[in-house]
């Protein structure tokens, strides 16, 4: 059966990447000016996509963990950490400050540039850099011991 697995996680991932993907086009997600649009209160039909991620979220991470001693695949429930402290709430702040303005979101980019959205490429290339940015500053201020 573990070598199931070895075909089976993979193929999972693809399929959800897939259904992602897809999703996120057809609900016109991967346009910054839909984004702009529900952030500025204008549309609000990516509420649908936010419910929609949200309610299936907590079946899978709170309801199904109850209900069944292993995924669908067979593997063992893992928690997700979490942490309310002073790095998720600037981080938070943050990530919406730079989604407010540009109305890009990571996984959206990604996904319009499948759909040929090729201006997207700088939105992305400024999300890398800014995530470069945070781990050297990190890095600078951890202790020389860490590793």
């Amino acid at each position: 059966m573990h070598s199931d697995h070895k075909f089976l996680d993979p193929l999972g991932t693809l399929v959800s990447g897939l259904l992602f993907g897809f999703g996120l086009a057809w609900s016109t997600m991967i346009r910054p000016e839909s984004v702009l649009a529900f952030l500025t209160l204008y549309d609000l039909g990516l509420l649908f996509v936010l419910g929609s991620a949200v309610g299936l979220n907590l079946v899978v991470y709170q309801l199904m963990p109850r209900l069944c001693r292993r995924t669908l695949l067979g593997t063992d429930f893992q928690q997700r950490p979490f942490a309310m402290d002073r790095s998720t709430l600037l981080g938070g702040i943050l990530f919406g400050i730079g989604w407010g303005i540009c109305g890009v979101c990571p996984g959206p980019a990604l996904a319009g540039l499948g759909a040929g959205n090729l201006d997207l490429l700088i939105a992305l290339a400024a999300i890398f850099v800014g995530a470069l940015l945070h781990g050297l500053w990190v890095d600078a201020r951890s202790p020389q011991g860490d590793a």
